[in-house]
């Protein structure tokens, strides 16, 4: 065996271990495929060991994404705290070369790092790490905002593990855009919000995953906790040492489901309607073992009116910034193409797409970008993620992203809803 050593803090909390581990001798601790469930488990499992070890040729993929990232922080010197933090992830070299040289972030590694974090959240380690992920999502919404858009739609859309991780992340991003491109919220009050988004649901995030998967409706036991997470999460994040009370108030307050203007609220009731209509919008986006995703436009519709059918203001703003058909989507063209929606239009329901399936029904090969403001390729549908049968190389449309001529969002409501 080729033994190489890691780090118990390498090991995320609630998730399948990728490879088996083992001591210093070869002996098998763990399987691959085993759940450490908490970090109480994990110290039991190691006991006194001071290093924990895997065979580098059961898992060579995660033993290359684990010695990239270990030296990156080596060479820049890091904190051995720090350095202790790298995670084991199916990260390989090219990519992590490509993250460094182009500053593109790894986003299966952003979601790892965020259930992590969501389900093993004690010690010291917890508000930097969150600290350090909120920064990441923030740098890459400012400079590849529909990029992000479009990371975070596919993975809601494309698979249901680590769904709390995701949610939490496409929560925090929609906000974030809505409040700083539409409503001009100050950056102090966007920061709180976005911590808010990303822990609104620590108190529930083993019941959200599980009833992701689940087949049936929630049981009477499960609504309960579900009614009752959001004070637990203040309870939670308060033992953590978070004393902001903008960011406790709104994850308090993220479940209220109360009409009216945002000038009648306190700024904390304002953050947290912005989050309560992103986090609708985003749960009506992801699919469910229960049930399939509803269409863009109808989770759109559902945050754009408030409880008594009339306009609202946080969810108007989220429509001005992300637009009815968001980065991430697939849509039908009036050509009869299938397309996916890579950047933000100047009117909310006229993006900028890119073509995976012609219409003879033939996967194109190339993407074949295509602006939906011209008649002849205006969107008649929009078409769910389980119906698109193509392979598309997801980097490839992520680069489509950037190279798209950027376009500021259409700021007026939308005409034709």
């Amino acid at each position: 065996m080729n033994l190489v050593p890691v780090s118990i803090d390498s090991i995320v909390i609630g998730q399948p271990l990728p490879c088996a581990l083992r001591d210093v001798s070869g002996v098998l601790l763990a399987s691959q495929g085993f759940q450490v469930h908490s970090r109480q488990d994990l110290e039991a499992m190691v006991g006194r060991r001071s290093e924990i070890y895997i065979d580098a040729d059961e898992s060579e993929n995660y033993r290359r994404g684990y010695f990239n990232r270990l030296n990156r922080a080596v060479m820049q010197d890091h904190e051995l705290r720090k350095i202790a933090e790298v995670q084991i992830s199916p990260y390989d070299n090219k990519k992590a070369a490509r993250a460094e040289t182009s500053g593109e972030p790894d986003w299966i590694d952003l979601q790892t790092q965020m259930d992590g974090m969501l389900r093993d959240f004690r010690g010291d380690s917890f508000l930097p790490r969150l600290e350090r992920l909120q920064k990441e999502l923030e740098r890459q919404l400012q400079r590849n905002p529909d990029g992000t858009l479009f990371a975070l739609i596919h993975l809601a859309g494309s698979e249901i593990r680590r769904y709390s991780a995701t949610h939490a992340m496409l929560v925090s991003a929609v906000c974030s855009l809505a409040a700083r491109e539409v409503l001009k919220w100050s950056e102090d009050h966007i920061a709180a919000m976005c911590n808010a988004a990303l822990t609104m649901n620590i108190g529930m995030t083993d019941l959200q995953d599980r009833m992701a998967m689940q087949k049936g409706s929630p049981t009477a036991e499960q609504l309960k906790l579900i009614e009752s997470h959001a004070p637990r999460s203040v309870d939670m994040l308060q033992l953590m040492g978070v004393t902001n009370p903008l960011w406790l108030e709104a994850v308090l307050y993220h479940r209220h489901n109360t009409a009216g203007p945002l000038a009648s609220r306190t700024v904390s009731q304002r953050l947290a309607r912005l989050i309560e209509r992103a986090d609708m919008f985003a749960a009506r986006l992801s699919p469910r073992t229960s049930r399939p995703p509803e269409t863009p436009s109808a989770a759109m519709q559902a945050c754009y009116f408030d409880e008594n059918r009339a306009v609202d203001e946080a969810g108007a703003a989220i429509i001005k910034a992300v637009g009815i058909y968001s980065p991430g989507t697939f849509v039908r063209l009036q050509s009869n193409e299938i397309a996916a929606v890579i950047k933000r239009g100047l009117n909310t329901t006229m993006p900028k797409v890119a073509v995976l399936v012609n219409r003879q029904g033939m996967a194109t090969g190339e993407p074949i970008v295509r602006d939906t403001s011209l008649p002849e390729f205006r969107i008649v549908a929009s078409v769910p993620y389980r119906e698109v049968k193509v392979n598309h190389n997801l980097e490839r449309l992520l680069a489509l992203t950037r190279q798209v001529t950027a376009e500021r969002p259409w700021q007026g409501l939308p005409r034709n809803f």
